[in-house]
C-alpha cells in the first residue's frame, strides 16, 4: 500500500471543516494547516483526528506548498475545505494507492453544487483539478490565484480519474459575487505583473464570447435558470478581470499598490 496524506488549508471554514475531513477519513493522515481562524476551525479539525498547524498567511500556492512538506507521506491529496471526496473517488484512489501510483499525479473532475443542482454544464464542468500528486516529482508554482500543481518536467503526463471532486463553493449568489470581486483583482494583478495590459476590444468582446461559450456551446442553456445565472456571471467575472486590469494598467507612476489580502 501507498500511505497517502491529505491537506488541506483553512481560515474561517468552521462550517465546511467537518464534511471535509470526514469525505478523507480513510486516509492515513489528514493535516490541517490554518492560517489564524477566529471560529474554532483547528479545534474541529483536531476533533476529528486531523493534525493542524498553525501558520500565517502567505498566499494560496505557498501555503500549500508548505501543507505538502508537513505532511508524513510522499502522495499527497489536497482537498480544500469547501470540497468534499465522494464515496466513488475514495474507493478509486484507494485501489489505486493499493500499488505504487505509475503517474507522478493524477487529475479528477470537479463538480459544483450551486443554485440547488451539481453543475454539470458551462465552463464549470468538467472543472479537472490536479489533487493527487507525489511532491517528489510535482508542486504548487506560486501564483495569486487559481493555482494548479505542476508535474517536474521529465515526470511524464499526469493521469486521469474518473470519479468527481464534489465542490461546495458558494452559498448563494451574493457570496459567489463576493468570492468573484476577491479573485478578480487577484487575477488582474497576476496578468498586470506578468506585463498584459487590458483595451477596449478586451472589454467589449471577451464578456460576451465568456457569455456564448458558457450557455450555448457548454451548454448553460440546458441547467434552466442556474446556467443562465451561472452563464452571466461568468461573463461578469471576465468583464471584471479586463476591467482591472484595464484600471491597472492607467494607474499613476508610483501609486501606492496595497497587495490583496486572503
Amino acid at each position: 500500500m501507498t500511505k497517502l496524506s491529505v491537506t488541506v488549508i483553512t481560515k474561517n471554514e468552521a462550517a465546511h471543516i467537518d464534511a471535509c475531513l470526514a469525505s478523507v477519513a480513510w486516509a492515513d493522515e489528514r493535516l490541517v494547516v490554518d492560517s489564524g481562524s477566529t471560529d474554532g476551525t483547528p479545534d474541529l479539525a483536531r476533533a476529528q483526528g486531523a493534525r493542524v498547524i498553525v501558520r500565517d498567511w502567505p498566499g494560496y500556492a505557498a501555503q500549500k506548498n508548505f501543507a505538502a512538506s508537513q505532511a508524513s507521506y510522499d502522495w499527497i491529496l489536497s482537498v480544500d475545505a469547501d470540497e468534499r471526496i465522494s464515496p466513488a473517488l475514495a474507493d478509486e484512489i484507494q485501489v489505486l494507492l493499493r500499488t505504487t501510483p505509475p503517474r507522478a499525479g493524477y487529475r479528477v473532475p470537479r463538480v459544483t453544487w450551486h443554485l440547488g443542482r451539481w453543475i454539470r454544464t458551462t465552463d464549470w464542468y468538467p472543472d479537472f483539478q490536479l489533487r493527487l500528486y507525489d511532491r517528489r516529482r510535482a508542486q504548487w508554482p506560486i501564483r495569486r490565484v487559481h493555482e494548479s500543481v505542476a508535474i517536474a518536467e521529465g515526470a511524464g503526463p499526469p493521469g486521469h480519474l474518473t470519479n468527481e471532486l464534489q465542490h461546495y463553493a458558494y452559498r448563494d449568489i451574493s457570496h459567489h459575487h463576493r468570492t468573484m470581486d476577491l479573485y478578480t483583482t487577484l487575477a488582474a494583478e497576476e496578468m498586470h505583473a506578468a506585463g498584459r495590459r487590458a483595451g477596449l476590444v478586451d472589454l467589449v468582446v471577451h464578456p460576451p464570447a465568456a457569455f456564448l461559450r458558457n450557455y450555448v456551446l457548454r451548454r448553460g442553456l440546458g441547467d434552466g435558470a442556474p446556467g443562465l445565472i451561472i452563464s452571466a456571471m461568468n461573463a461578469h467575472y471576465v468583464f471584471l478581470k479586463f476591467a482591472k486590469l484595464w484600471a491597472l494598467g492607467r494607474a499613476p507612476s508610483g501609486a501606492p499598490n496595497t497587495p490583496s489580502s486572503r
